[in-house]
């Protein structure tokens, strides 16, 4: 398989260059083996300043360039390449650029898909280079557990607000989700359309949580896939760098706590949870 025309393919591959560097050429290099039939592969560069060489690595694998003249986020940047597709686009896998595809990965995720109507999203585990899974698969937060475990998981790690919060972190069986990472995330086009894609508001994370509890909520389900899995080959940050995510990693949780449970009444345990944020994304708190 080699990557096609978006015209003659019911399938696009979707990623986000910024500086990615070598991963992006990984991750091209990856998607070849990942379908059988033939896919769309679309990369949208973020004003990165490695613009001119991400071009030039993805036209070489067949891909369609998208240069912004803006950082537009990760989500923001993923709308902007699907808004560009034509509609014979059924599926969209959203991937981060440092994620390797495995053989066969978006055939398998598309055969569960089309399995089942109900199905919005679907993605696979995720494996670290170590062979740990990553968590991809969870509930969505509630605003008790998001507060619970930003006030206590620094300090009480076994809390019952972060274990619940953990619940159904298996990795052994095919189950629903409330949201899939997206890391790498297989969405239903149409569904993605009708959802009006990633909500733009988040910059960097829960862009993910935030489309899942929107799925979730028009009537579709999450499916988790582990029995299929890519690898995550990035965790290439720098520690300043790692500091000012793990910052607006802190900010889109409160974001979408906040938008969830607006009620007036709540304001008193929005405005703890935003301290206990702030205060956790100080302190090293981590992503998960």
């Amino acid at each position: 398989m080699n990557p096609s025309a978006p015209g003659t393919a019911r399938v696009a591959v979707v990623t986000v260059n910024y500086n990615s560097g070598r991963h992006l050429t990984s991750f091209l290099e990856s998607v070849p083996s990942a379908s059988q039939a033939p896919v769309a592969l679309v990369v949208v560069d973020n004003a990165s300043s490695d613009g001119p060489a991400a071009r030039r690595s993805v036209e070489a694998h067949g891909g369609t360039f998208v240069q912004l003249d803006d950082n537009l986020g990760y989500g923001g940047a993923v709308n902007q390449a699907v808004r560009q597709l034509p509609a014979e686009i059924e599926w969209v896998l959203v991937s981060n650029p440092d994620v390797v595809l495995s053989v066969g990965v978006v055939d398998a995720l598309v055969a569960a898909a089309d399995a089942e109507p109900r199905v919005g999203s679907v993605g696979p585990a995720v494996l670290e280079q170590d062979g740990t899974v990553y968590p991809s698969a969870r509930r969505v937060p509630s605003l008790r557990t998001g507060l619970g475990h930003a006030v206590f998981a620094n300090v009480w790690p076994g809390n019952p607000w972060t274990r619940a919060y953990h619940d159904d972190d298996s990795h052994d069986h095919t189950r629903t989700a409330g949201w899939l990472s997206g890391s790498c995330l297989l969405v239903r086009r149409s569904l993605f359309d009708d959802l009006g894609g990633f909500d733009e508001r988040f910059f960097m994370y829960f862009e993910d949580v935030d489309l899942g509890h929107r799925i979730g909520r028009a009537g579709h389900v999450n499916l988790y896939l582990p029995e299929v899995s890519v690898v995550h080959v990035g965790a290439h940050s720098t520690r300043s760098s790692s500091d000012r995510m793990r910052r607006e990693h802190h900010r889109s949780a409160y974001r979408f706590l906040a938008g969830k449970y607006d009620a007036w009444y709540l304001l008193p345990l929005r405005a703890v949870l935003a301290v206990a944020l702030t205060a956790r994304s100080r302190l090293g708190g981590g992503h998960r």
